[in-house]
C-alpha cells in the first residue's frame, strides 16, 4: 500500500505556526519591530540545502583531483591518534575487542591495498594492546614509526603523543557527530 504523498501532523503543524504568529513578544513594539517574528516557523516540505559558500566552489574546482595515497594515510593516521587519545583509561573487555577489530578492519578495508598488506603484516608483527589509554596510544605510536621507517620518513618521538593529540576539549556526550543527532537521537 502506497504512503500518502500529505503529512498527517500538517493541520496540527499549521495551527501551531498560524498561533505563534499572533503572539506578541513586545506588544508595545511597531509593525516593522523585528520582535513580532512568529514564535515558530513551519515548513511541510523538506528543506533545500544551502549552496556552498563560493570560495569552497572555486577550491572544490581547483583541487577535482581524488586524494593522493599520502593524504588519504595522513587522514587516517590523525584519525586512529585521535581515538587512541580519547581511549578509555580503563577501557571494558568490548572497548578493548573494538580497538582490535578497528585495527583489523583497516587492514581488511583500507583504500590503498599495498598500503593494507603491508598493515596487516605491521599488525601480525605487533598485535594491538590497548589495555589502557597510555598504551594503546603508545602501540599506536610505535606502529606508526615502524610505517614511517618502511617508507623513508622520520619518527615521531612517542613521548609528544599526549601533546599532539591529547583529549579533545568535549564534556561528555557533546562531541556527537555534526548532523547526526537528528539520525540518531538515542546516541
Amino acid at each position: 500500500m502506497p504512503l500518502p504523498s500529505w503529512n498527517p501532523l500538517a493541520p496540527v503543524l499549521q495551527t501551531v505556526a498560524a498561533f505563534s504568529r499572533q503572539l506578541l513578544i513586545a506588544p508595545e513594539a511597531g509593525p516593522e519591530d523585528h520582535r513580532l517574528r512568529p514564535l515558530l516557523s513551519v515548513s511541510l516540505s523538506l528543506p533545500a540545502a544551502p549552496p556552498p559558500p563560493p570560495e569552497v566552489l572555486k577550491e572544490k574546482d581547483a583541487n577535482a583531483a581524488p586524494l593522493t595515497k599520502e593524504e588519504v594515510g595522513r587522514a587516517t593516521w590523525m584519525l586512529l591518534h585521535t581515538i587512541a587519545a580519547q581511549f578509555p583509561d580503563e577501557p571494558t573487555r568490548q572497548q578493548k575487542r573494538d580497538a582490535k577489530e578497528l585495527m583489523h578492519i583497516i587492514s581488511r578495508l583500507y583504500p590503498c591495498k599495498e598500503c593494507a598488506e603491508h598493515f596487516k603484516e605491521v599488525l601480525k608483527a605487533n598485535p594491538v594492546q590497548a589495555g589502557s589509554q597510555a598504551e594503546f596510544s603508545e602501540w599506536l605510536c610505535y606502529v606508526h614509526n615502524v610505517v614511517n621507517r618502511s617508507l623513508g620518513k622520520p619518527m615521531f618521538p612517542c613521548q609528544r603523543v599526549t601533546a599532539r593529540w591529547g583529549k579533545l576539549d568535549c564534556p561528555e556526550r557533546s562531541c556527537d557527530l555534526e548532523g547526526t543527532n537528528d539520525i540518531m537521537p538515542n546516541r
